[in-house]
């Protein structure tokens, strides 16, 4: 499995040598393209995305949502099968990071603006106006919320874990690439380092830089709110050019600095400020009510997961859907090479097991708990507490949700520059992040690249989320977002059904080395010569029957007489119509008689051993094993060459293990 990347860097590559031009020139041409457009010509731009995001919507609508489902069902299912226990590294490997500081990277990582963005706004959104039903009611409140669990739930982070399972798997455990291409090894062989796979790592760019635009669109829009109440800065696109200026130039200060000096410190700090401010609202809100959402909310969730996993609203047509569901679903998957690749590289020495359970679970729980003490607190202000206002602020504007919300509990002033403050780095965290990512995506060596490459994707990175707000604002990321998920999702498939193939493969291995049976050692002199012949000599049909003749049938001959003086009836026999097989029976009354059975098996040899593998042979020319049946059928281990002794104790060791079933069943 394991093949070098004939790209990478020598120790004396310079700069520019080091960059995988590849991959690199288209993607920075057609982003680079895109932005020039959107300065140039925002209302034919915004009318393009809306047109892409439609038809994504209605004619593959059903794709993406029949694709995501099964990306769950699949890390589910390697997780609980025998794949699980494999490790992402050699078998020796042990984990870079403890368990705390890898949550706190994976939640950072994850979905950070995001959680901020819609903590309030979107549970408040759905009870306003519910997909079905009637608005405003507890019905719409309970809807509200299970629809938030759904989007913020479990299929976020199948989707990252396929893409880092596969980029972990691949190059941690088999020494390929850390890249996208790497996945897809098992079905292309060394064309991932052609055509092909710079197309894929293309893909995985594009759709990482879109997936981050949008966080970091999302992020600007909801600081300059923040600064707007707190210090009266105006609301625009000029402002929010600014802010993504700055905090992009931050964030560039961060890539260069690496991912241990910067983005592990900064994921640190931000999961503390977010579990304070986390803290703060569960005890300023209503604290038993939210704790009693809280079960009820992740039992409505668990109750209703497969029924709203396959909804498209067939039945009820509804434009809904490609405003939401789809919207989230390829938030996910654009955003999921960024956040895959970022998971794989923290996640090296885990075993699958551990890792699906960690990165579907863990994160998990705090979105859910994330999600009903800001959600269900709102809902409970405008329900309960008669906050009106809420609603009608968040319907006007989304991005003030937050702000709004926070108005109504005490210390609104110092929660508020707290939740901008989180919300910045938030950002900042995302984008060095996704430049690390970017930057190991177009380089040629995954540990060491060009410093002037990290610093073009960072600024890249805030050139589009400009241009998408320039463009048409949120509906514009939005439109994007969907629109570049679609080719991706493809790939993903691919990854999966190459990685299905990869691990499959690795445990016939392990299965095979574990239950292979080798001829003994110190068996009537055997020399290690002779043993070496043995693996490399393959015989004919011929040769092995010689051997079943003067080796074999003795060998059992000298086993069933010896039963029989023990009052067992054992017999030989020999089939000659089967190739010459031979077998000894032992009957045992009404229990399960045994039986050992010896086949020339025809099998296909290495192909080195032929001077054209097309060549037809002949049926006397053809390589047999002298094979081990059972009465449950064949073995699957070759006794060619065994001296009789050898034979002898392999006959009573399946016979021991017969003894011992018939007892086990008495």
């Amino acid at each position: 499995m394991s093949q070098p990347d004939p790209s990478a860097p020598t120790k004396a590559a310079g700069p520019f040598s080091r960059v995988l031009w590849p991959t690199f020139l288209p993607s920075a041409g057609i982003v680079l393209l895109m932005v020039a457009l959107s300065f140039i010509m925002p209302e034919q731009m915004e009318a393009g995305f809306q047109t892409a995001q439609g038809w994504v919507a209605e004619e593959f609508g059903w794709f993406t949502i029949a694709a995501v489902a099964g990306f769950l069902i699949f890390v589910i299912g390697v997780a609980m099968s025998g794949f699980g226990r494999l490790r992402l590294g050699p078998d020796h490997s042990r984990p870079d990071y403890t368990y705390s500081t890898w949550f706190a990277m994976l939640f950072a990582a994850g979905m950070g603006i995001g959680l901020m963005f819609f903590g309030v706004a979107e549970p408040i959104m759905h009870y306003a106006e519910p997909p079905v039903g009637d608005p405003e009611t507890l019905a719409a409140a309970r809807q509200a919320m299970r629809i938030t669990f759904f989007h913020w739930g479990i299929h976020a982070w199948a989707i990252y874990a396929v893409v880092a399972l596969s980029l972990a798997y691949f190059a941690y455990r088999h020494g390929l690439p850390l890249r996208i291409r790497s996945s897809l090894y098992p079905l292309i062989g060394d064309r991932i380092h052609g055509p092909i796979g710079h197309a894929v790592d293309t893909f995985a760019v594009l759709g990482t830089i879109f997936g981050l635009a949008t966080s970091l669109g999302l992020g600007v829009i909801q600081i300059n709110s923040g600064l707007n109440y707190l210090f009266d800065i105006e609301v625009g696109i000029t402002t929010q050019v600014i802010l993504i200026s700055i905090i992009t130039l931050i964030a560039t200060g961060s890539v260069v600095s690496g991912l241990d000096k910067g983005v592990r410190r900064l994921s640190e700090l931000n999961m503390i400020m977010a579990v304070a401010l986390l803290a703060f609202v569960l005890i300023a809100g209503p604290t038993l009510y939210i704790m009693q959402t809280l079960v009820q909310n992740t039992g409505m969730y668990i109750s209703s997961l497969f029924s709203m996993t396959f909804n498209l609203y067939a039945y009820e047509p509804t434009s809904w859907l490609g405003g939401w569901t789809l919207f989230y679903w390829g938030w996910w998957i654009a955003w999921s090479p960024f956040v895959g690749m970022f998971i794989a590289r923290i996640s090296r020495g885990r075993t699958i097991r551990e890792f699906v359970i960690g990165v579907l679970l863990v994160p998990l729980g705090f979105t859910f708990l994330w999600m009903t003490i800001y959600g269900n607190t709102a809902l409970h202000m405008v329900i309960v507490d008669g906050v009106t206002d809420l609603a009608t602020a968040v319907a006007a504007d989304s991005s003030v949700a937050l702000f709004r919300f926070l108005e109504e509990l005490p210390l609104a002033t110092i929660t508020s520059g707290l939740a901008t403050l989180l919300v910045v780095i938030f950002f900042v965290t995302s984008s060095d992040s996704g430049s690390l990512v970017i930057d190991m995506l177009t380089s040629k060596g995954e540990e060491e690249s060009p410093t002037w490459q990290r610093v073009f994707w960072a600024l890249i990175e805030g050139a589009v989320a400009i241009a998408l707000l320039i463009a048409g604002g949120l509906s514009a990321l939005q439109a994007a977002t969907i629109a570049s998920a679609l080719p991706f999702t493809i790939v993903m498939i691919l990854m999966c059904w190459g990685m299905l193939r990869a691990m499959r493969l690795e445990m016939v291995k392990q299965a095979s080395t574990r239950d292979a049976r080798v001829l003994p050692l110190g068996m009537d002199g055997e020399s290690w010569k002779a043993r070496l012949q043995s693996l490399t000599v393959h015989p004919t049909l011929t040769e092995v029957q010689k051997f079943l003749n003067q080796k074999v049938r003795p060998a059992l001959e000298e086993v069933a007489e010896e039963l029989r003086k023990q009052g067992l009836d054992a017999r030989v026999e020999a089939d000659p119509e089967e190739n010459g097989r031979v077998w000894v029976e032992v009957g045992h009354g009404e229990e399960m008689d045994f039986f050992y059975s010896i086949h020339p098996q025809p099998y296909d040899p290495p192909s080195f051993m032929f001077e054209d593998p097309r060549k037809r042979r002949a049926n006397a020319d053809k390589h047999f094993r002298a094979e081990v049946h059972l009465r449950e059928g064949g073995q699957g281990y070759d006794v060619m060459g065994w001296r009789k002794d050898a034979l002898i104790h392999d006959v009573l060791d399946q016979y021991q293990r017969h003894m011992h079933f018939l007892q086990q069943v008495r």
